[in-house]
C-alpha cells in the first residue's frame, strides 16, 4: 500500500515511517522542517530511512503542494504534521498554529474529497480536553481546550468529522496523551530532564510537581495507529494513553535511578495553558482497536535516556 505521512521527520511520524517500511509499505513522506526545534534533530530521526527505496521525502510546506495530484496515488493518509507546543501558542505566534494545524488539515481534506483513500488518520491531542473536569477523560466528555494550541487541534478534529459526514472521507482522529520515548521533542519534559542531567544542570519544573499526566510510550502509539487502518471506525475519535495517571514529582526518583544521578530541581511558575491533570479512558480504543499499552514507564524512560546520551554526543 501507498502511504502519505505528513510530519514524517518529527518524533512520532518518524517512528511510524520506520514501522511502515518494516511492513513493506511505500511512503511519500512530507515535512516542512519548521523552526520550532533544530532541524538536525529531525534529520537524525529519518537518517536511517533516507536511502530506503520505498521512502520518498519531500521537504515542503503542505500549503504549497498540489495535494490533489498526490492523493490520487495514496491508499492511507497519516496526518501528523502540526505546530506543537502549548506554551508557545499564545500571542503573535497564534497565526502559525492556525496555519499549520487548521489550514493545512483543511487543504488535505479538500484534496481527499475526490480520492479513493481507505483511511485518513489524524493525530490529535489530549489538549482538546483542557479543563474537562471528568477523570479519566472519555471521548464523550465535554471539551474545554485551555490553550490556543488545544483550540487548533480541536478545530482540525472538527474538520475531519464534518468532511467525513459531508463527503464520506474515512477519517479517524486519535487523541495522543503525553507521548515520550527516543526522538521526543526537546521542549517536552523527559527530554528536558534527561538532557539537563546529562549536562549536569538543574531540572526546571513548571508548577509544583503535583500535576499528573498519562504518559504513553511511542511504540504503543504506533501500534494503535497501524491498527486504525483496518479497525478504526470512520468518523470516530479514540483516546490513546498509557493507562495510568502519574504525578510528575513521583517520577523524579525513577529518573534518578535510571540516570544514576541526583537531580537538581528548580520550580518555576506554572505556564499558561498547562492543565493540572490528564488521564485517558482507553476503553473505546481497547474495544475497537485492540489497543493495550505494552511498555511500562520505567522501561520506556530507560530507552529515552539511552537515546538522549547519543544525541548529547552529537551536538
Amino acid at each position: 500500500m501507498n502511504y502519505l505521512v505528513t510530519g514524517a521527520a518529527g518524533f512520532i511520524g518518524s517512528h511510524l515511517c520506520k514501522k511502515l517500511l518494516l511492513n513493506g509499505a511505500h511512503i511519500l513522506a512530507v515535512d516542512g522542517f519548521t523552526d520550532f526545534y533544530p532541524r538536525w534533530l529531525k534529520e537524525k530521526n529519518i537518517q536511517s530511512l533516507a536511502k530506503h527505496s520505498h521512502f520518498e521525502l519531500i521537504s515542503s510546506d503542505l500549503l504549497d503542494m498540489d495535494l490533489s495530484k498526490i492523493m490520487e496515488k495514496i491508499d492511507v493518509v497519516f496526518h501528523f504534521a502540526a505546530q506543537p507546543g502549548v506554551r508557545a501558542s499564545w500571542g503573535s505566534d497564534f497565526s502559525i498554529y492556525t496555519k499549520n494545524n487548521i489550514d493545512v488539515t483543511q487543504k488535505l481534506l479538500e484534496a481527499a474529497k475526490t480520492s479513493t483513500i481507505k483511511k485518513f488518520i489524524y493525530a490529535s491531542s489530549s489538549s482538546v480536553y483542557g479543563l474537562s473536569p471528568q477523570l479519566p477523560m472519555s471521548e464523550t466528555n465535554m471539551l474545554y481546550p485551555y490553550s490556543p494550541y488545544g483550540v487548533t487541534k480541536l478545530a482540525a478534529e472538527n474538520l475531519c468529522f464534518l468532511y467525513h459526514k459531508n463527503y464520506g472521507i474515512p477519517c479517524v482522529s486519535l487523541r495522543f496523551f503525553t507521548v515520550y520515548g527516543p526522538g521526543q521533542r526537546p521542549d517536552m519534559a523527559f527530554h528536558r530532564f534527561f538532557k539537563a542531567i546529562a549536562q549536569n544542570r538543574e531540572i526546571i519544573i513548571f508548577g509544583d510537581g503535583q500535576q499528573t499526566r498519562d504518559f504513553t510510550f511511542v511504540d504503543d502509539i504506533i501500534r494503535a495507529n497501524l491498527s486504525s487502518i483496518e479497525s478504526g471506525k470512520s468518523g470516530e475519535t479514540y483516546n490513546l494513553g498509557g493507562g495510568t495517571q502519574k504525578k510528575l514529582a513521583d517520577i523524579l526518583p525513577v529518573v534518578e535511578e535510571i540516570s544514576q544521578s541526583k537531580v537538581k530541581i528548580r520550580y518555576v511558575e506554572r505556564e499558561k495553558g498547562d492543565v493540572r491533570h490528564t488521564f485517558a479512558d482507553i476503553q473505546k480504543a481497547k474495544k475497537d482497536l485492540n489497543y493495550s499499552p505494552q511498555v511500562t514507564l520505567e522501561d520506556g524512560l530507560k530507552l529515552e535516556w539511552e537515546w538522549i546520551k547519543t544525541i548529547i554526543n552529537s551536538e
